[in-house]
């Protein structure tokens, strides 16, 4: 190769090349999208049971990967994988006018706990007692950024619309406003199940939007359909505009989105799709996406989650919503607007950890928190 070539490892996306070797018994890519399961997802699987079984196998894998027949021949696949840009990294373009979250021009972070949050609003409920362990500001209405999608992925499932259907990236779906990344290019083809994968794994606002705008009745209809779902779980103080969480008018409570996550919670495929690690999108002929989990605690064998979604936008702030079972309990967690995704994590470590001692956490008449023993 002549010394003008430029190395693959100088691009601008950094592709991989991916060079598969398979043979009997081996899995391989092939076929379709693929994904990498989780422990969790089995306990997902385990919702649409009769009995309900909480606790995850560490060791299930629900998700069997394509795998050569006995005795046949050693496949050789060749692929370009890219890795698609975290959804969370932020708008390509800063707009000046956009300057803090809403929870922090309100000043509800100055609002003091015991456990020093992050978060300007949180809420954690033990889901078979239905006692609020913890809570703070959980009815103040904030933007939710792509917790939304929860809702998103709600309307689809509910209104069983084939998840082998293809759909396609439109113009419509691009973010014009933010300029939020995507690897999904316009005219892009891929089923809708695959669409609601990307949407609630990794947050893929194209996806979310994608499905909005297919939805039979177009996308206005879709929207009627989020905030009627809303009204139905009881969710007072909700509001929807759109399927992506883009808008600052998609908004809520904690105490709110509690509900969203126990109907989510309830729903085996949702729960699936948040807490997938990765996904492998077929894009082009010989090119793949590869797709990761926006939440690097569902790879953290210290937790056992059930179903997960974060969101970021400037004036929502970092947000996460979590079911998760912490020493023996089955807990909903929210956070609304910490003040980054370090932060946001070290918020749920902190609350996974005093939950995990001795100490409990009980909730208080007062709007912060207090700490007993007991």
């Amino acid at each position: 190769m002549g010394s003008s070539a430029t190395p693959l490892a100088k691009r601008i996306f950094l592709p991989l090349l991916l060079v598969v070797f398979a043979s009997a018994g081996c899995s391989r890519v092939g076929g379709g999208a693929a994904s990498a399961p989780t422990a969790a997802s089995a306990r997902a699987q385990q919702n649409a049971s009769t009995t309900p079984a909480r606790a995850a196998d560490a060791t299930a894998n629900p998700v069997t990967a394509v795998q050569n027949a006995p005795g046949a021949e050693p496949i050789t696949l060749t692929a370009i994988v890219e890795i698609a840009p975290p959804a969370e990294a932020g708008p390509i373009l800063q707009l000046p006018a956009l300057s803090g979250s809403y929870g922090h021009r309100a000043g509800l972070h100055k609002i003091k706990d015991d456990l020093h949050l992050s978060a300007s609003a949180a809420l954690v409920i033990d889901q078979d007692t239905g006692r609020v362990l913890l809570h703070r500001n959980e009815d103040a209405v904030l933007p939710i950024a792509s917790l939304t999608k929860l809702m998103t992925a709600l309307v689809v499932t509910e209104a069983k619309l084939p998840m082998d259907e293809v759909i396609s990236i439109a113009d419509e779906d691009v973010d014009g406003e933010r300029h939020s990344r995507s690897r999904l290019r316009v005219g892009t083809s891929l089923t809708r199940g695959d669409a609601l994968q990307l949407a609630l794994m990794a947050s893929e606002n194209r996806a979310a939007h994608a499905l909005g705008r297919t939805f039979p009745a177009g996308l206005p209809a879709f929207v009627r359909a989020m905030n009627s779902k809303a009204r139905t779980l009881g969710m007072k103080s909700t509001t929807y505009v759109e399927p992506t969480g883009l808008s600052t008018n998609n908004q809520s409570t904690a105490r709110d989105l509690a509900l969203v996550v126990d109907a989510a919670s309830r729903n085996p495929l949702v729960a699936q799709y948040t807490t997938t690690l990765q996904h492998l999108l077929p894009v082009a002929r010989g090119r793949m996406v590869q797709y990761n989990n926006s939440n690097r605690l569902v790879k953290n064998p210290r937790w056992e989650i059930a179903l997960q979604k974060t969101g970021y936008i400037i004036e929502a702030g970092w947000c996460m919503v979590l079911d998760t079972r912490i020493a023996g309990r089955n807990l909903m967690v929210v956070l609304l607007d910490a003040g980054g995704a370090a932060s946001r994590n070290a918020d749920a470590e902190r609350i996974r950890r005093v939950l995990s001692s001795p100490a409990k956490l009980v909730s208080d008449n007062a709007a912060g928190l207090r700490q007993i023993r007991g």
